[in-house]
């Protein structure tokens, strides 16, 4: 997002909704199900999302056996008017008031000790109650083998069922240090990680707005404090090339890059993961989807400065070297493909990778190579996450023209809003979930420009399903009047709906 001054253009969001015009959405995902072998020892969980009218369910199906489980469907059915209207991560149909769901082809097998997630979205009026017993490939879900199989309507055995889920809140000590392995992120013990969380926006604009550097807001124990009662695990801090770097403005150079250090330290103590994201940066742009005519780091810009970012994220890189709780977002949203006018996708995301001269951008680039390098030059192994194109929400060729890290710690950026062109499970099944299924993906922005949190929602249950993280935009009391954020106040208070639905959500989930 923009930060303060306002989201995209225009032009971006009328561009992603008429990418997104053809799409037709159906109350079922799109699958290649294969049969479901026989039943097996299994649990589930259930959770709601409860707007009033509707809500969002997100069911979790744990295979407690030995054995792994080729194929699975559940069923379990509503006592009210629950009506079916759009599934993800599997096959949702509804007849009466039995739902029943069948395996994607990508969630078929859950392993020994493993689990699957699915969820949907439904309307209703009068009361919501939770489904009481669920059924998987024909037999009750119990947690224990079952002795005989039943028809899924009529299980023979009460299964335990776990309404919601117990919070984690923040470890007591410091937050993990992380690095990748294969398409995981793990602790240092070789746990699998999530990074969830929000965004805290303001240091972006901090010394070119002359807002103080937090915006007034406190960055104190007590702010750190309304976070962990959200559950939150992991703060993306998004930063200003020139304040960073001294180059204009106030707070500026070294009182800056302290306050920055000082926030950075504070939430890595109390167990929550930041994330440093350069947001702003220096370079004269007035082409399409401009945002600014200023050189100087006042908007989101098409790419990073060959002139300046290098050199901000090597200090950075210095700044928080061996400290591998620190994730590097070594880049906002790049546009590249906007600054072409969409004329070669190919020369756009050779731009993204290797800089240099680009189409439409008048200042010479730096490549996410580049940036890489600068960073390791230094000696830090931190997590890196490095976008793709579209303001970050297209990584169709990521894997393509991802570049080399010589740590292996590399992760890719994804931003999914309402209003962009890939907005669909589909569509996030067949463009994200191949490069998750390569490398890590961390939903570095997830928001909607209203006040709902319908879409969230949606989007939050699909990247739960793939076990990948996401930091919600934003952490700021700004009024929801145009969405995106969170709270009315520093002490946590959420915005109605929005921010009362990922709060809700956020407290049922692990890292």
């Amino acid at each position: 997002m923009w930060g303060r001054a306002g989201n995209r253009p225009a032009a971006l969001a009328i561009a992603g909704l008429a990418v997104a015009a053809g799409v037709v959405t159906s109350t079922t995902a799109v699958s290649s199900a294969r049969e479901p072998s026989a039943a097996f020892a299994c649990r589930v969980t259930y959770s709601a999302n409860d707007w009033g009218s509707g809500f969002s369910a997100t069911v979790g199906i744990a295979n407690v056996g030995s054995a792994a489980a080729d194929g699975w469907t559940l069923t379990y059915s509503y006592t009210g008017n629950q009506t079916l209207q759009q599934g993800w991560s599997g096959t949702w149909t509804q007849s009466g008031k039995q739902i029943t769901v069948t395996n994607a082809s990508w969630n078929a097998t859950i392993p020994a000790g493993g689990s699957v997630s699915t969820g949907a979205n439904f309307s209703y009026s009068g009361t919501n109650t939770t489904p009481a017993t669920f059924a998987v490939n024909g037999a009750a879900c119990t947690g224990t083998p079952p002795t005989t199989a039943t028809t899924p309507s009529t299980p023979t055995t009460t299964p335990t069922t776990t309404p919601t889920t117990t919070p984690t809140p923040p470890p007591p000590g410091p937050a993990p240090a992380l690095h990748v392995s294969g398409n995981k992120l793990l602790t240092a013990d070789g746990q699998t990680y999530r990074l969830l969380g929000v965004n805290r926006s303001s240091a972006e604009f901090a010394c070119v707005q002359g807002k103080g550097m937090w915006d007034s807001g406190p960055v104190d124990q007590a702010s750190v404090d309304a976070m962990k009662a959200w559950n939150i695990h992991a703060v993306r801090i998004p930063l200003n090339e020139d304040c960073w770097l001294g180059l204009s403005g106030s707070p500026s150079g070294a009182p800056y890059q302290q306050a920055v250090k000082d926030y950075a330290n504070l939430l890595e103590a109390n167990g929550i993961n930041p994330i440093l994201d350069l947001h702003w940066t220096h370079g004269q742009y007035t082409g399409t989807s401009s945002a600014c005519t200023d050189v100087n780091a006042t908007c989101q810009k098409p790419m990073p400065d060959r002139q300046y970012t290098p050199t901000f994220w090597t200090q950075v890189a210095t700044a928080f070297k061996g400290d591998n709780a620190v994730v590097f977002d070594l880049f906002n949203e790049p546009y590249p493909d906007a600054a072409a006018n969409w004329s070669d996708a190919a020369a756009s995301w050779r731009c993204l990778r290797d800089g240099g001269t680009c189409t439409g951008i008048g200042y010479p680039v730096a490549g996410m190579q580049e940036l890489v390098d600068a960073v390791r030059a230094t000696g830090a192994r931190n997590v890196i996450m490095t976008g793709g194109l579209t303001w970050t929400n297209d990584l169709t060729q990521w894997l393509a023209y991802r570049p080399a890290d010589p740590a292996g710690n590399l992760v890719a950026s994804w931003h999914s809003y309402n209003f962009n062109a890939c907005i669909t499970a589909s569509c996030w099944d067949s463009q994200i979930g191949t490069v998750a299924a390569q490398v890590p993906v961390q939903a570095g922005e997830i928001g909607q420009n209203s006040c709902a949190h319908d879409y969230l929602d949606q989007v939050m249950a699909w990247l739960d399903a793939h076990n990948l993280g996401y930091t919600a935009w934003t952490w700021n009391p700004w009024g929801c009047t145009g969405g995106n954020v969170l709270i009315e106040d520093f002490a946590g208070t959420p915005t109605k709906t929005y921010g009362e639905g990922f709060r809700a959500h956020l407290l049922t989930v692990h890292p």
